[in-house]
């Protein structure tokens, strides 16, 4: 009587190791697909033949309850809830105001946005006396913003424009916040492969795609909390400007009649400046040449006279008279 053959006895426990590592991998592919990335496309030689032992827990969690909702659903994959109570919703605003006082004005919006938990982001000034002007961002809680809105009105004397504008961001949030469950249910489910892997080849490989995988969750989570800081804080630039100057007032303001007479003597010591340079210039370098001109010409003129009476012929002698009948 023969004994068991050990071949035969190892072929179930063979195909059922392979089984629960194909289970495994492609659950682990799912999750990795919602996610947007596939990570898990060489979890199969990262095994190393054990891995049906790494329970299917630590790759996925159960299923949501019938009637519960998205982020309950992703909460129950082992991230934290998004915590999205109520539309989230991104505030941005332009104002511009006409102030009678710029520092009174500055001092009173700074005041009406710290009472409500708002603060200064940034600010700049320009100018100075009647012209000078602020441009001043604020940051204010998106609970308060239309009473906040009110009181910095309030602060000038006239609105001279107004811009206002909302985005809702509460969905990008929500899939952000889903994204970001699939892939730290990824992370765990290569740490538990991780934790079994015993060749170097393979503990390399998944340690590269859990790198990349810790990557992509710290990029969605500072997306996340962006969005989630625009929507708490609203943002609204208001620019303060002092009234318009009065055009006879800048015209009087620019009249000095001191600097005219300066303008007008220096006029004047130019004007008799160039004169007196035509005159040196006519009495050093031009009459000095005319004179060479006119010397020229009358010698000239004598020389070519001469030549005529020379070259002219003899008169003819006078006729004698006729002798006497």
């Amino acid at each position: 009587m023969s004994g068991p053959n050990p071949s035969a006895a190892a072929r179930p426990r063979t195909r059922r190791s392979i089984t629960i590592l194909g289970a495994l991998a492609a659950v682990a592919l799912v999750v990795t697909a919602c996610s947007g990335a596939a990570v898990l496309s060489t979890v199969g030689s990262a095994a190393d033949g054990r891995a049906g032992e790494v329970p299917l827990a630590a790759a996925t969690a159960a299923p949501a309850p019938a009637g519960a909702t998205d982020e309950q659903a992703y909460g129950n994959a082992g991230s934290a809830s998004t915590g999205v109570d109520g539309p989230l919703i991104v505030r941005t605003g332009q104002l511009d105001l006409e102030v009678a006082g710029l520092d009174a004005a500055l001092a009173a919006a700074e005041r009406a946005v710290t009472a409500v938990g708002g603060y200064v982001a940034a600010s700049q000034r320009q100018g100075d006396g009647e012209r000078a002007s602020a441009t001043v961002t604020y940051r204010i809680p998106a609970d308060r913003w239309e009473p906040t809105l009110a009181a910095l009105r309030a602060v000038g004397q006239k609105v001279l424009s107004e811009q206002t504008a909302s985005d809702e961001v509460t969905s990008q949030v929500v899939d952000l916040g889903a994204r970001l469950a699939n892939l730290r249910a990824t992370e765990t489910a290569l740490q538990a492969i991780m934790a079994k892997a015993v060749k170097i080849p393979d503990v390399l490989e998944v340690q590269a795609q859990l790198t990349a995988v810790r990557q992509e969750i710290e990029q969605l989570a500072a997306q996340k909390q962006t969005l989630e800081k625009q929507a708490a804080l609203g943002t609204l630039a208001v620019s303060f400007a002092l009234p318009p100057v009065v055009a006879v007032t800048a015209v009087q303001e620019g009249w000095d009649p001191a600097r005219e007479v300066d303008r007008a003597a220096a006029t004047l010591v130019g004007l008799a400046q160039g004169v007196a340079n035509a005159a040196i210039w006519i009495a050093i370098v031009i009459l000095p040449l005319v004179l060479m001109a006119a010397a020229v010409a009358a010698a000239a003129w004598l020389v070519t006279r001469r030549l005529r009476r020379r070259t002219l012929p003899p008169a003819p002698p006078a006729a004698l008279d006729a002798p006497a009948a």
